[in-house]
């Protein structure tokens, strides 16, 4: 049998990894000189922003020119879209945060309309190569492995397909389980750090008491041992308070919140029933605050997975009893879901809506839900309409939704007639929006 060349190895490589890893240290100033004009850069998103890696960066503005900047949402500063940084950065979101949100609809960053579950493959098959990851870990283990810590996300695959990779080793940044490693001998430099992470407290929100009520039809769904998926905001932190007296639930979602902790300490989350990764809490990143952080540290319970894995929809559809809950910005009556966009106004991207409303679908026993207040503006205007305004994209299609829940109700249009749908969500809609919504499906022959 003949023997497989290899390419040689440098003697650095062959030496120990803790003393590999000490011959990257170097200052966030001097790792980031690596970065070149006409790169494209990748920045870890949500709490794990590497802040201290970004703002160096953005420091190198004016050496620099037409460097793309990829990332989802980042919790902290954005810097590099700042008007002053045109011509030397430019943001591509894949999803838009509230920090990046003026400089899409400036026409200053651009954003890139995708399923959250499929992003990773832009990176791998070289629709999106990646020059340079800036990301944050944890200190290596006694083996040499790092932890992506509290987002694995795209990271994991960001990092493993770049050219070079900078990491900011947090002290502080928790060793969370799961396909979430990266060993020191796929870095290319480090920057030790000890600072606390960037955190996102729970929504106070507005209209409370709304949120309560559509929370409490939301709850109403919801039976024991059911898998759950819901992001964050106001809604799906008031489900989670409804759900006390639950027993057996499961979560599989792209991310969690600190509302989750409460229901696992209390033994209502312990997974027994789920049909995919029972006993385990699946999810891809975590948006919360130290208490969060501290409780998913070094917890055999929290697992934490690539986005192409938990926005699947054929490893989603694989949970038994599956219940999806996401949001929109509004819905016409015909079951058209808007959530990324308010009119031509973009506000945030597709995320994993889609991924989780069709793999609830498939799943046996599965609920797909889109959960929303009847009204915004403060009361002036129905998010239940007609037609959506001019300009909205429709994310979720109207053959992809099943329950739709406000204040006011549920209705369920999974195989339901166009005039069945109207009906049931004129039902849902404010009192004082009905008669105007009636109008309008009889004029477009919805209703007879």
């Amino acid at each position: 049998m003949t023997a497989v060349a290899r390419p040689p190895q440098s003697p650095l490589m062959r030496t120990p990894w803790s003393e590999f890893y000490r011959s990257l240290v170097c200052t966030a100033e001097e790792a980031v000189k690596v970065v070149r004009s006409g790169d494209r850069v990748y920045i870890h998103p949500g709490c794990a922003n590497p802040e201290p890696l970004v703002e160096a960066l953005s420091a190198r503005a004016p050496t620099l020119r037409d460097v793309e900047v990829v990332h989802l949402l980042t919790i902290g500063k954005a810097q590099h879209t700042a008007p002053e940084m045109e011509g030397h950065f430019r943001h591509n979101a894949v999803f838009i945060g509230a920090n990046a949100r003026k400089a899409v609809n400036d026409g200053r960053a651009d954003y890139t309309p995708i399923f959250l579950g499929e992003i990773a493959r832009l990176f791998s098959d070289g629709s999106l190569p990646i020059d340079v990851a800036l990301i944050q870990v944890s200190p290596p283990d006694a083996h040499g492995f790092c932890s992506l810590g509290v987002g694995v996300d795209h990271t994991l695959d960001a990092a493993r397909h770049a050219r070079h990779v900078i990491a900011e080793v947090n002290e502080r940044m928790p060793r969370v389980h799961g396909d979430a490693f990266l060993h020191v001998r796929q870095l290319h430099a480090v920057v030790e750090t000890s600072r606390p992470l960037t955190e996102l407290p729970a929504e106070g929100g507005k209209d409370v008491e709304v949120t309560r009520a559509i929370a409490r039809n939301v709850s109403e769904l919801i039976d024991d041992g059911d898998c759950l998926q819901m992001g964050i905001g106001g809604i799906p932190d008031a489900v989670l308070h409804n759900l006390a007296d639950r027993r057996a639930l499961g979560i599989h979602t792209e991310m969690f919140a600190d509302g989750v902790v409460d229901l696992i300490e209390a033994g209502v989350i312990t997974g027994e029933r789920k049909t995919l990764h029972r006993g385990k809490v699946i999810a891809g990143f975590l948006l919360g605050t130290r208490r969060l952080f501290d409780f998913v540290h070094d917890n055999p319970v929290v697992e934490l997975h690539p986005l192409s894995y938990t926005n699947d929809p054929f490893i989603i559809a694989q949970n038994d009893n599956m219940v999806a809950i996401n949001s929109a910005i509004e819905l016409d009556i015909t079951g058209q879901v808007c959530s990324d966009s308010i009119g031509t106004t973009f506000f945030s991207g597709f995320g994993g809506q889609t991924d989780y409303i069709r793999g609830a679908s498939r799943s046996r026993g599965g609920k797909p839900i889109i959960a929303l207040p009847a009204t915004a503006k403060g009361g002036t205007i129905s998010r239940i309409c007609d037609a959506l305004s001019e300009g909205s994209g429709v994310v979720t299609s109207r053959a992809d939704v099943h329950y739709v829940v406000t204040e006011f109700g549920v209705a369920n249009l999974h195989g339901k007639s166009l005039r069945e749908r109207a009906l049931a969500l004129i039902g849902c809609a404010h009192p004082q929006f009905r008669d105007e919504l009636t109008c309008s499906a009889r004029k477009r022959k919805l209703l007879p």
